[in-house]
């Protein structure tokens, strides 16, 4: 597995250059890649022009955004999903084959039955669309009550509900995009790892721990999240040592609340997000490839 950046998720809006620097300087191995912003970089300079910098700083494209308004009526959907082909094209020549999306976890529309074949039926379509480029879709979920505040009827919002939905849908490029933050406030076990989940299941991984360490996981909000091990809440080496005994090769992907950088400089925001990311790094036994280490006795 590898060190992976998303500068949305630390609130920074960069240019493609400036990423890569960073990443670079910080110790990440990898970077999130928004997929319509290439396409158009490509559809303008040409590939090879548009991949230079990326090709040459050796970086791995973690993950990407899924471009498809999935939840949205039958003629938008049809729409979205016409035009994946030519937005993937590009991305997957460099190497993203990693596509994120995430369920809602309640309805004004549909019970819980009928939500379940929606989400059955939309699910499937999109893994067909992305399996000819070799594409797989990591499916996450959100435990925070605010997001079923208010409305009709609740849906999926623990990782056993989540297996099960994907475990339905006949698709086998279908996985997990697994949020440490949200597993512990679903008040879900981080043993699952080990118990539940096997390296192909997981598309994608995403670390916090929590801002209080006196918290209970019900009613958390999505602003208590903070960069792994600040408050050690959340074991995120533990995690990561079982995720490295599982086999899991992919992106890892540090996810805090970006309210908590007010008044930093993007170079002191990703400075602290590598050092932080490298500490649980090696508390968990792990080379800078991310395998377990030797020297750990493992």
């Amino acid at each position: 597995m590898f060190k992976n950046l998303n500068p949305e998720a630390l609130g920074l809006s960069t240019s493609q250059n400036e990423l890569i620097e960073l990443a670079l300087s910080f110790g990440f191995r990898g970077i999130d890649l928004d997929v319509v912003e290439f396409a158009a970089q490509v559809k303008e300079q040409g590939l090879p022009k548009a991949r230079r910098l990326l090709d040459s700083a050796k970086l791995k494209i973690g993950t990407f955004k899924l471009p498809v308004r999935w939840y949205a009526d039958e003629a938008t959907f049809r729409g979205d999903l016409q035009k994946l082909p030519d937005l993937l094209g590009p991305a997957v020549e460099i190497g993203a084959t990693r596509a994120l999306t995430e369920i809602e976890p309640a309805s004004d529309e549909r019970p819980y039955h009928q939500n379940f074949e929606f989400h059955q039926k939309r699910l499937a379509e999109l893994a067909a669309a992305l399996e000819p480029k070799g594409v797989r879709l990591g499916v996450g979920f959100s435990a925070a009550a605010s997001d079923r505040q208010g409305k009709a009827f609740e849906f999926i919002h623990t990782l056993d509900a989540l297996l099960m939905l994907l475990g339905m849908t006949p698709a086998k490029n279908l996985g997990v995009s697994l949020d440490l933050w949200h597993l512990w406030a679903s008040g879900g076990s981080f043993d699952v790892v080990r118990t539940k989940l096997k390296p192909e299941q997981i598309v994608a991984v995403q670390l916090a721990d929590v801002a209080d360490p006196g918290a209970e996981p019900e009613g958390q909000p999505v602003a208590s999240r903070r960069l792994p091990g600040e408050t050690g809440t959340i074991d995120t080496p533990a995690v990561l040592t079982a995720l490295a005994e599982l086999g899991y090769s992919g992106p890892v992907t540090p996810l805090p609340h970006s309210s908590q950088f007010a008044g930093l400089r993007r170079d002191q925001i990703v400075k602290l997000t590598g050092e932080r990311l490298d500490a649980a790094w090696k508390a968990a036994g792990l080379s800078p490839a991310g395998k377990l280490s030797a020297v750990a006795g493992r």
